[in-house]
C-alpha cells in the first residue's frame, strides 16, 4: 500500500472508533443506570502527596537529643505503641501508632523539587534534574495500565487537587509513553465547598437522551464499516470513550464523589477543610470501586478563608517562605485530623484489608535550620532546605503496622539502619496491587520493553 503522508486514523478508523465506542457506553448501562459489574473487593491504594516536602525531623523522625539548631522548636509525644514517638502536633496520630507503619530510611539524591517528584515518583533518575514533565510514566499510571481491564463505578484512577492545579505536569504526574489514556480523571477545586461539584460528571437529561440517538445513529453507519482492528488503537479508543459516555450518563459515579451523602458528623470527623474532604473522598472512591486514588493536600486554608499571612502555600517551608515552626504546626493540625480520620475508617469499615494508604512527599528537609529573611515579614525567621537524603512516609491498611522501618542518623541527616529508595515502596505497593512489577514492562516510544521498575524490592517488614 502507499504511504500516507501523515500516519493516522482515516476518515473510515475514525468513524468506526467513534461508534463502536458510544455503542459501548450504550450496552453498559442497566435500567439503574449502573455499571453491570461493580465489585469493590480488588485491593486498592489511597495516595497522599504532600509537595514541596515535609520535614520529617518535625513530624515522624524526631530528634529530641540533636542540639537545638538541628532539633527544631517541637517535641516529641509518646504513641499507643511503646518506642514509638511523634510530633507534639499530632495528637490524633500519637493515639493509633498501632495502626500504622513509619518508614525513616528512604532517601535518593535529587534535590530540585521538579528532579524530586519525577525521581520519586517514576521509580527512575530523570533525564532532567528540574522541571515536572516525566519522560518515564508516574507510578499510579503504571499502575492503571496494568489494571486497565477493570471496570468499577468511578474511575479506576483519580486525582483530587487544588483549583488551578490540575495540570497533569504541575506534580510530574504524567504517563510518558504509555499515553494519556492512562492519565487519573483529575478534579480539582476544595471538596468543603457547599457548592464543591465534579467537572466532567453531569449529563443533564436532555442531553442523556441526544446521546442515546445519537448511538443509534452511529451504530446504523457502523455495520459497513466493521473490519480488523490491525493496531488495536481502535479497541483502545472503544474503551476509554464508551467508559467516559458510561460516567456521564449513569447516577453511580456522581454518588460517589458526593460528600453530601455523607452524614455531617463523619464529615466534621474528617474535617470541614480541603485536607479532611479530599481524605474523605478518596475513601469513598475506594469504596466503590477505584484502584488508585491520588489526594494531593497543599493549602491548608480552610473554605472562605484567606492563607496565613507569613506561611506558605505548599510544604516548602524555607525561611524566605515561611517561619516554618508556625507554617508546618498549622498544617499539621488539618493533617493530623485528616488522616487519622482516615485511617480509624479504613479499620471502621473493613477496608484496611484491601486499601493501601501512603503519606509522602517528594523529600525531607535539611537537618539544620536555617535563617533567612522572609518575603513577607522582612525579618529573620527559620526554616529549612530541600533534603532528599533522608525522608519519613508513613503507611497504614492493608501492611503490617505498629512498627517503625529504619533509622536516621543522631541528626537526621542520612539513613543509618535499612537504607531503602522510593522504588523499593512502589515495590511493595505493586504486589498490594497484585502486579509482578519484576515481570511487567510496556514499550517505550521506540518500542523497546521498559520494566516497570529498573530497580526495587518489596519492603518486607511490611508484608
Amino acid at each position: 500500500m502507499p504511504a500516507r503522508p501523515c500516519p493516522g486514523p482515516s476518515r473510515r478508523d475514525a468513524l468506526k472508533f467513534g461508534s463502536v465506542a458510544l455503542a459501548s457506553a450504550a450496552h453498559g448501562l442497566t435500567a439503574h443506570g449502573s455499571p453491570d459489574d461493580h465489585t469493590t473487593n480488588d485491593p486498592a491504594v489511597i495516595f497522599v502527596w504532600l509537595p514541596g516536602g515535609p520535614p520529617h525531623q518535625d513530624t515522624f523522625d524526631m530528634k529530641p537529643d540533636a542540639p537545638e539548631e538541628y532539633r527544631g522548636a517541637y517535641r516529641p509525644v509518646r504513641t499507643n505503641v511503646t518506642g514509638i514517638d511523634v510530633c507534639e502536633h499530632l495528637p490524633r496520630l500519637a493515639t493509633m501508632a498501632d495502626k500504622y507503619a513509619l518508614i525513616r530510611s528512604v532517601s535518593h539524591r535529587f534535590a530540585d523539587h521538579g528532579g524530586g517528584h519525577k525521581r520519586f515518583l517514576t521509580g527512575r533518575d530523570p533525564a532532567q534534574p528540574v522541571g515536572f514533565v516525566n519522560d518515564t510514566p508516574m507510578v499510579g499510571s503504571m499502575a492503571a495500565e496494568v489494571l486497565k481491564h477493570k471496570h468499577a463505578a468511578v474511575p479506576n484512577y483519580v486525582c483530587g487537587v487544588d483549583g488551578g492545579r490540575q495540570q497533569i505536569d504541575t506534580f510530574s504526574f504524567g504517563s510518558a509513553y504509555l499515553g494519556p489514556q492512562s492519565h487519573p480523571f483529575t478534579f480539582h477545586g476544595d471538596p468543603s465547598d457547599p457548592k464543591f461539584d465534579i467537572q466532567g460528571l453531569s449529563a443533564r437529561p436532555e442531553q442523556s437522551a441526544r446521546l442515546a440517538e445519537r448511538v443509534g445513529v452511529l451504530g446504523a453507519l457502523d455495520r459497513p464499516l466493521r473490519g480488523s482492528d490491525i493496531t488495536g488503537a481502535a479497541g483502545a479508543v472503544d474503551t476509554h470513550r464508551g467508559r467516559a459516555l458510561e460516567l456521564v450518563t449513569t447516577d453511580t459515579a456522581r454518588n460517589a464523589f458526593d460528600l453530601r451523602r455523607e452524614d455531617a458528623r463523619t464529615r466534621d470527623r474528617y474535617g470541614m477543610h480541603r485536607y479532611g474532604q479530599r481524605a474523605l473522598l478518596a475513601r469513598r472512591l475506594v469504596e466503590h470501586g477505584a484502584s488508585w486514588v491520588t489526594m494531593v493536600m497543599e493549602n491548608a486554608t480552610p473554605f472562605g478563608g484567606e492563607m496565613k499571612k507569613n506561611h506558605t502555600y505548599n510544604w516548602d517551608s524555607h525561611a524566605v517562605n515561611c517561619h516554618i515552626f508556625d507554617d508546618t504546626q498549622y498544617k499539621l493540625g488539618f493533617l493530623d485530623q485528616a488522616i487519622a480520620a482516615l485511617i480509624d475508617d479504613l479499620y471502621l469499615r473493613g477496608l484496611n484489608r484491601r486499601v493501601l494508604l501512603v503519606v509522602t512527599g517528594e523529600f525531607g528537609r535539611t537537618p539544620k535550620v536555617e535563617y533567612t529573611k522572609g518575603s513577607q515579614t522582612g525579618v529573620t525567621q527559620p526554616g529549612r532546605d530541600h533534603w532528599p537524603n533522608a525522608m519519613s512516609i508513613l503507611v497504614s491498611g492493608a501492611c503490617k503496622t505498629g512498627q517503625v522501618v529504619g533509622s536516621t542518623t543522631a541528626r537526621a541527616e542520612v539513613p543509618k539502619d535499612r537504607p531503602l529508595s522510593p522504588n523499593d515502596l512502589w515495590a511493595t505497593v505493586f504486589r498490594h496491587l497484585g502486579i509482578d512489577h519484576n515481570r511487567t514492562s510496556f514499550p517505550d516510544g521506540s518500542g523497546r520493553p521498559m520494566p516497570m521498575l529498573p530497580h526495587g524490592d518489596v519492603i518486607g517488614e511490611l508484608v
